[in-house]
């Protein structure tokens, strides 16, 4: 089964990301190190901030900025000691930035396989900022996890009530429930966002179809989504594409996939989806030479599912020595990957 897995803890490595607190100064490695994030460059990243710690700028930025871009390449142990270093660096009284270190300390430590002491930290959070939504809405994910559904909804609910953009917040509780078996509870959120009114983008109400599997409507207003709503071109992209690949047309979706990344060369996600689209319709080559693609553009967020997904194409392509080779590297690299264990039986024997 190919993999084609959400990125919503991805998007906590951009949250926030130049916020420095009052009585806070970026230094010129400091700064530069923000900027290389920004841009996946994380190895430039750690030599920046390195700098910065050397050079003698702000340490609790600099190290806030290193445990960021260790997050960002997976590796949770390192962002969880930078992120404590970055906190023994900072101020007798905690602030709006001791909290933002916070944040980014319960995501790393959720992504190491240590939810109970993700949730401590949330509740920390909480308890200093009973408004922060984000940690609301975190902690109800890792309850739904815990198959805590009534501690799950009511944080989403808390969560709802205090965001600023409740319509989006909706829409990733409804991706968390449907992933962990909850997927009717997820639907009464979409529909009450159509049935309550309020101004809902063209893209908003895409998606809620789309999740509502109502593929023609979906269609119909992110196609106007895509002509509008320029500052979100590629999650409308990302979404019109599967929505195209629904209704059974692979051929369109990879057109509009092909077309966005004459621009934009560097988005991996649509250049993974380009792969399942082109392996959809049976053209293997296409699809390995997309997931190669996006492999070497070296995003460590979308690492495991491209490999996972390039072994698959080699599978499906008939090269089973290739595929053999290659599973083999991934369930050392990834052994908690059931799936993948169960893909390297079968492909023993081929």
């Amino acid at each position: 089964m190919i993999k084609n897995k959400g990125l919503l803890f991805c998007v906590l490595i951009m949250l926030s990301l130049f916020a420095t607190g009052c009585g806070h100064k970026e230094g010129e490695n400091i700064k530069a190190g923000y900027e290389a994030i920004g841009q996946s460059d994380y190895q430039g990243a750690l030599l920046c901030f390195e700098k910065a710690v050397v050079s003698g700028e702000d340490l609790e930025l600099a190290y806030r900025g290193t445990g960021i871009t260790y997050l960002g390449m997976a590796d949770y142990p390192n962002a969880i000691a930078a992120f404590e270093r970055a906190l023994d660096n900072g101020g007798i009284f905690a602030g709006d930035l001791e909290r933002d270190i916070n944040f980014y300390m319960a995501t790393a430590l959720y992504k190491n396989g240590q939810p109970q002491e993700a949730l401590a930290l949330f509740d920390a959070i909480i308890e200093s900022d009973k408004k922060n939504a984000q940690a609301y809405f975190f902690r109800g994910r890792i309850l739904i996890e815990q198959d805590d559904y009534e501690g799950g909804i009511y944080n989403f609910e808390k969560a709802i009530e205090h965001s600023d953009d409740v319509h989006t917040v909706k829409l990733d509780i409804y991706e968390v429930l449907k992933e962990n078996g909850y997927e009717s509870k997820g639907r009464e959120y979409l529909d009450q966002m159509l049935t309550e009114g309020g101004r809902l983008t063209d893209y908003q109400q895409g998606v809620i179809y789309f999740y509502l599997e109502d593929y023609d409507n979906a269609r119909t207003h992110l196609e106007i989504a895509k002509q509008s709503e320029k500052k979100n071109l590629s999650q409308i992209i990302y979404m019109l594409g599967r929505t195209y690949e629904q209704l059974g047309d692979n051929n369109y979706a990879g057109v509009l996939y092909s077309e966005y990344l004459k621009n934009n060369p560097e988005d991996v996600r649509i250049l993974n989806q380009l792969g399942l689209c082109r392996l959809a319709a049976g053209d293997t080559d296409e699809a390995i030479h997309a997931f190669e693609d996006a492999l070497g553009l070296g995003d460590s967020t979308m690492t495991q599912t491209l490999r996972y997904n390039q072994i698959v194409a080699y599978e499906y392509a008939g090269d089973f020595a290739k595929a053999k080779s290659l599973i083999a590297v991934y369930v050392a690299a990834y052994p908690d990957d059931e799936e993948a264990k169960r893909e390297a039986e079968f492909l023993k024997s081929r």
